[in-house]
């Protein structure tokens, strides 16, 4: 009888809360160490610049670009500060920091050997992922605004609060700066779903956490080569990689928004497809870890 009263009272929304997967994940040290280190990093560029001798682009003579144009613009406001440390983070450290957190998240706990015992408390599988899934993307949201909001404070406190630079527009005014860079973090954030889909596929698809991080780290550095080879002309849009850097058209006046919507719509309809294999799989294969 109290078995039946057991099943009766039983609800799979009281299963593996999220608040507890989430304090679960904030113990770990490769989460410690992740979210450290986005504080870490614009004090690090902080020092580079400081004691760095300030050489820059039009020194060397060659000419500089987009990202020596920025370097340039670093030093002169808490804006530019936090723009350039998105800037230099969004091409691979970014990359890394979110397939670590949606890549870990299920792999890691079959190789531990207590996938099979969470889904026997018992956990709903698709539950189980969902709250992965979530905490996951909570912590690559802090990572993002830590990054951002540790370069602003900063870049503020060395370099004062100025106008947002721009290499390819005039400058735009502290207020209108701060929604802009608020529009690139949205629009990174956005692009970055693509390696949180594909990670955490490849984390359901595997036991090894390693191979499910560096998998989805190396296929989208391969898209990006892909995508600099002219000769496959029109196939390169169809690349997630393609529209990475549509957000230097927030810096331009007017904002350019035609591949910003092009690659955010990509950015979704990716992720969507492979949060979607991961759990079809998830749900229908056999835990033995």
């Amino acid at each position: 009888m109290s078995s039946l009263e057991a099943a009766a009272g039983y609800k799979p929304s009281r299963t593996l809360p999220i608040w507890a997967e989430a304090r679960r994940q904030a113990s770990r040290r490769r989460t410690q160490l992740a979210l450290g280190f986005m504080v870490l990093l614009p004090l690090i560029i902080l020092a580079a610049f400081e004691f760095g001798g300030g050489g820059g682009p039009d020194e060397d003579g060659d000419g500089g670009g987009a990202f020596s144009s920025m370097a340039d613009l670093a030093t002169s406001g808490g804006l530019n500060f936090a723009l350039f440390g998105l800037a230099v983070s969004a091409g691979f450290l970014l990359v890394v920091v979110v397939a670590l957190f949606f890549g870990d998240t299920v792999a890691s706990e079959a190789s531990w050997g207590s996938l099979r015992y969470l889904l026997a408390v018992p956990v709903p599988r698709a539950r189980l992922l969902g709250v992965k899934l979530t905490v996951a993307a909570a912590y690559s949201l802090v990572a993002l605004l830590l990054l951002t909001g540790t370069g602003l404070l900063i870049g503020t406190l060395r370099y004062g609060w100025s106008p947002l630079g721009s290499t390819i527009a005039a400058e735009i005014p502290p207020a209108e700066g701060v929604l802009r860079l608020l529009g690139i973090l949205a629009y990174l954030a956005t692009t970055l779903l693509v390696v949180a889909g594909l990670a955490f596929l490849l984390s359901v698809l595997t036991d090894a956490a390693l191979g499910a991080v560096g998998g989805a780290v190396l296929l989208w550095i391969l898209s990006s080569i892909l995508d600099q080879i002219e000769a496959l002309g029109s196939i390169r849009n169809a690349l997630p990689t393609h529209y990475t850097d549509a957000w230097m058209g927030l810096l331009s006046t007017p904002v350019q928004t035609e591949d910003l919507a092009k690659g955010a719509i990509a950015a979704v309809v990716y992720a969507t497809l492979f949060w979607g294999i991961a759990f079809y799989r998830f749900t229908r294969k056999d835990i033995t870890s």
